[in-house]
């Protein structure tokens, strides 16, 4: 079983190729796809309370763990095509957060960034 990134990457492009669907695989449509799926994700998750959201039956917490796949296998091909490194660009993504949300000004705060500049 795929044990990284890149492995995994690999795998889903194979799988792509062979069912001839990179025709079909422009980023617009594989990001529409993803939201899709993230949606399906919430859905699973409407109406719920907070603490049932946190104590999932374990027939539910598959299905959602099915859809959370959905959303990164679509985010993984997204990226695959536009030729970005998840990794780099997360990693790049929380220092640039770091700087915009510095731990002793934001602690135990959900307000954004502009709300405290």
């Amino acid at each position: 079983m795929p044990d990284s990134l890149e492995t995994l990457t690999t795998r889903l492009r194979a799988f792509v190729i062979e069912r001839d669907w990179e025709q079909f695989h422009a980023p617009k449509n594989l990001a529409m796809a993803m939201i899709v799926e993230a949606a399906e994700l919430v859905e699973h998750f409407q109406w719920m309370t907070e603490q049932q959201s946190r104590e999932l039956l374990p027939e539910k917490r598959e299905q959602v763990g099915h859809e959370i796949a959905d959303t990164f296998i679509y985010l993984l091909r997204l990226a695959d095509v536009l030729g970005i490194d998840l990794i780099a660009a997360a990693n790049a993504k929380m220092d640039l957060n770091a700087l915009k949300y510095p731990a002793d000004r934001v602690r135990g705060s959900n307000a954004k960034y502009t709300e405290y500049e």
